[in-house]
């Protein structure tokens, strides 16, 4: 108990700057409702809530800024995609990873850096 004790002193001295990441997050609001492709010429929707995670919190307002140019780029790749891959769990984290990365490009494009962390659904209605 003592020497787990001494251990995590030293690393606490060691490492003082050390510091949890600063971290905020933007939900697009209103949810995001939009079209895909469905089987025999049926239109199907899906729902979704979309959060970003911003890697420092003081980009905030900048992601904000540009929202309507990245739920435009979401509801795109969205619409694009066929039916089996809007209801499948694969083929939604394949969609995930498709908007994450085009996001990324689109803030790199218009600031310079990519500014998030992550894209996910926190929520993903379809029919």
């Amino acid at each position: 108990m003592i020497k787990t004790l001494i251990f995590a002193i030293c690393i606490f001295i060691t490492f003082p700057s050390a510091k949890a990441a600063d971290y905020a997050y933007f939900g697009f609001e209103p949810e995001i409702i939009t079209n895909y492709i469905a089987v025999k010429k049926k239109m199907g929707y899906v729902r979704l809530t979309v959060e970003l995670m911003i890697e420092n919190s003081s980009n905030f307002e900048i992601v904000e800024h540009h929202a309507p140019l990245l739920r435009d780029a979401i509801i795109t790749i969205i619409g694009q995609q066929p039916e089996a891959k809007v209801k499948s769990i694969n083929g939604r984290h394949e969609i995930q990873r498709l908007c994450e990365d085009k996001v990324k490009s689109l803030l790199k494009k218009e600031t310079g850096e990519t500014l998030i962390k992550k894209l996910l659904f926190t929520q993903w209605l379809d029919n």
